[in-house]
């Protein structure tokens, strides 16, 4: 008996331990955890069952004597069924919740010290971002971000492999299936802290990951992946520099000596201007750049005291001019092929913000250098990213703008290097942005003189504006600022005075203008006029994409007004779009065939010169077949505005235009426009001759016609 009942208690102090257990994961944040949890509890409940069922039947037997019959003894009860089963469970319920009422007081204190912790990483205090970040473990051990966000703090502190062990503890803490932000955010730190501990192999491991977890990040992980390329090559440049120090070659010697040389302080100007030209001139190969790089020759020049103030000067004499051209040669010679000494450069203190002024210097000489200094860099993608991320980029627009002022190659080289850079989606990023303040030194390049700027570079600066415009938040800025519209006018009404010699910079600019056009109401209804005259003026010139841009711009405007609508119908340009229609290529049958639309819709006049100059409608029933439903909807809308024209209807009498039309009108056309301008159609041809109508019933036409009608309501 005693036996038993000893057996009984183990038996319940398991139980309670194993419930207790599963209670605790069952209140798990991880739904995966807390389903297993469910179903362990679910075979428990059995089992104790089960139990107390094998309880009921058990019985004492004494083997040891034999008894005359008795009363049957009593059975004896397990100790599990002296304990109700229902108070075991809400005593467990009540422990369960009391857990969970701690766990929800510890998470709210967490959640505090991550968001101090968050507050002194985003103000550089490192230290006490990792001490919030450990106090909030303390608090709950399985908060997965805090040990993120306490890796990338000893990530910035340089305690790299801390920041390791916090990143293995935030994957651990992950179930298999969660693959979310966090995941990721480890991995990514965990290959910071390995690249900054030179493990390549493990950092690119790292990064492989996240792209395994996260597809779309695939482009981010290629840039990480560039980056450890990026170092690991710099540090075997550097292996092979301290290689070749060592064997005493007298050129490795040489750099260094002459970097100690110029470390001394307080020398003459002249004396540091000579000992740089001969340090530039040892820069012959990759190996002489290592080594500048690893004896410190960045900090040796730009933390020179003489130096940099004769630097910051900009070459105002003659003494000041030789420092400034022999320092920038000298950097020049150093990034030469060399990508970490170009982000040594760029990422100096001081550098950045010396190659912006001396760019911008009076003295042509330095300008000319320092162009070339920053194409240079701009030559890669890695470059460009430099120059984009760490230069004052306000400062070097209006910079570079500023050499639009020559008329010869120093124009066209800085716009290059402006239009290297504005293809790079950071520098499209800022330009948007920033463009509110950037906007007048746009104007001033529209406001040019053509005669007098470098045709090619001018051009360029349109097309990164047009470029630009195509966003349309860029684009909307670009149409409120009434000066940058005028100059627009301005400047196109100087190219039309000689479109043979300006053909490059109209073409560009109508691109422009195009897209400005898309923003809608207009800056004001006299610039869409001025603008809609320049346009049919240009119509009768011989140039095929000028002409075509002509017609886009008009596309876009004549709809703002009856009155350049009746203008350029005196102009001429019915005919003008006829002969589009039958000549011309898609862009500009797509053009005209909307500038016809715009005018019969609201000119009875030009109605009658269309019906007039296709009198059986040919070109508007081709159009209708056509595989562009923009075409297709205009050109219906044309024809049905025609339709008002007396008699006009009766040229279409032999035709199959109602199968047509109400083909299009009963079509999953995308554009529910093509639909609705089909049926308009018919209706006004229906209306404008019976038999037209008769034609429609007999293909069940109303019916159709009405269920069309719904769907385009629905």
């Amino acid at each position: 008996m005693a036996d038993d009942q000893e057996e009984d208690l183990q038996k319940f102090l398991n139980n309670v331990d194993e419930i207790a257990s599963l209670i605790q994961q069952m209140n798990s944040d991880d739904p995966i955890i807390q389903q297993k949890a469910a179903v362990e509890t679910e075979k428990k409940l059995l089992l104790l069952k089960e139990g107390q069922e094998k309880d009921e039947c058990r019985t004492t037997l004494n083997k040891t004597m034999i008894s005359p019959p008795q009363a049957p003894a009593e059975v004896p009860v397990s100790l599990w069924s002296y304990i109700s089963r229902d108070a075991f469970l809400a005593s467990v319920e009540k422990d369960a919740k009391e857990r969970a009422k701690r766990r929800k007081e510890n998470k709210a204190l967490a959640e505090a010290l991550k968001k101090k912790g968050n507050e002194a990483f985003a103000n550089g205090d490192y230290k006490r971002a990792v001490l919030h970040y450990s106090e909030g473990l303390e608090k709950l051990k399985d908060m997965k971000v805090l040990y993120t966000n306490r890796a990338q703090a000893y990530i910035k502190l340089g305690d790299y492999q801390k920041a390791l062990v916090d990143c293995d503890w935030a994957l651990k803490s992950f179930s298999f299936m969660q693959c979310d932000e966090n995941y990721a955010k480890a991995y990514f730190h965990m290959g910071k802290a390995h690249l900054a501990l030179k493990n390549y192999s493990a950092s690119r491991e790292s990064y492989q990951k996240i792209s395994e977890i996260n597809p779309k990040l695939q482009t981010q992980v290629k840039g990480y992946l560039h980056q450890v390329d990026l170092q690991e090559k710099a540090d075997l440049q550097e292996k092979e520099a301290h290689k070749f120090l060592d064997s005493g070659e007298n050129t490795a010697i040489s750099t260094k000596n002459v970097l100690e040389t110029l470390s001394k302080p307080d020398q003459t100007p002249l004396f540091y201007a000579g000992g740089i030209e001969v340090l530039t001139d040892l820069m012959k190969n990759c190996m002489e750049r290592t080594l500048f790089r690893i004896h410190n020759g960045f900090s040796i020049i730009s933390d020179n005291e003489v130096i940099r103030r004769y630097l910051s000067m900009a070459g105002k004499d003659v003494i000041e001019e030789t420092i400034c051209l022999s320092v920038l040669k000298l950097w020049q010679a150093v990034c030469t092929q060399n990508e970490e000494n170009q982000r040594l450069l760029v990422l100096h203190p001081s550098t950045a913000w010396l190659m912006l002024s001396l760019l911008a210097s009076k003295v042509l000489a330095i300008q000319q250098q320092s162009l070339a200094l920053l194409l240079q860099l701009a030559q890669t993608k890695d470059g460009r990213s430099l120059i984009i991320s760490h230069l004052d980029l306000t400062r070097l627009l209006e910079a570079l703008l500023s050499f639009l002022n020559f008329s010869d190659k120093k124009a066209s080289t800085a716009i290059e290097l402006l239009t290297d850079l504005a293809v790079e989606e950071g520098f499209q990023v800022w330009f948007q942005a920033n463009l509110p303040g950037v906007l007048p030194a746009l104007t001033g390049v529209l406001k040019r003189d053509p005669m007098v700027t470098n045709s090619w570079a001018l051009c360029q600066c349109i097309a990164i504006m047009g470029n630009i415009s195509a966003e349309p938040t860029a684009r909307r800025h670009m149409s409120a600022c009434e000066e940058f519209g005028d100059a627009c006018l301005d400047l196109l009404a100087k190219c039309e005075e000689d479109m043979n010699q300006y053909r490059e910079i109209t073409y560009t600019l109508l691109g422009l203008i195009m897209n400005l056009c898309l923003q809608v109401p207009f800056v004001s209804e006299v610039w869409a006029v001025e603008l809609s005259r320049r346009c049919l003026s240009l119509l009768n010139s011989q140039d095929g994409g000028i002409l075509t841009r002509a017609a886009g711009v008009l596309s876009r405007t004549l709809s703002s007004s009856l009155k350049i609508v009746k203008e350029a119908l005196r102009a001429g340009v019915v005919k003008k779009m006829i002969k589009f229609l039958k000549t011309g290529g898609q862009t500009a049958s797509r053009y005209a065939i909307k500038i016809l639309a715009i005018c019969t819709n609201s000119c009875h006049e030009v109605r009658e010169e269309v019906t007039r100059l296709d009198k059986k409608f040919s070109i508007l029933l081709q159009l209708l077949s056509s595989e562009d439903e923009i075409v297709v909807g205009n050109a219906a809308l044309c024809l049905g505005s025609c339709m008002e024209v007396p008699g006009a209807a009766l040229s279409l009498l032999k035709t199959d235009v109602v199968q047509v039309l109400l083909k299009l009108a009963s079509s999953d056309s995308q554009k529910t426009d093509v639909q609705l301008n089909a049926g308009i159609a018919l209706g006004k041809l229906c209306t404008a001759d019976p038999r037209f109508a008769a034609q429609l019933k007999e293909l069940h036409g109303l019916e159709i016609l009405n269920s069309t009608l719904k769907y385009i309501n629905d």
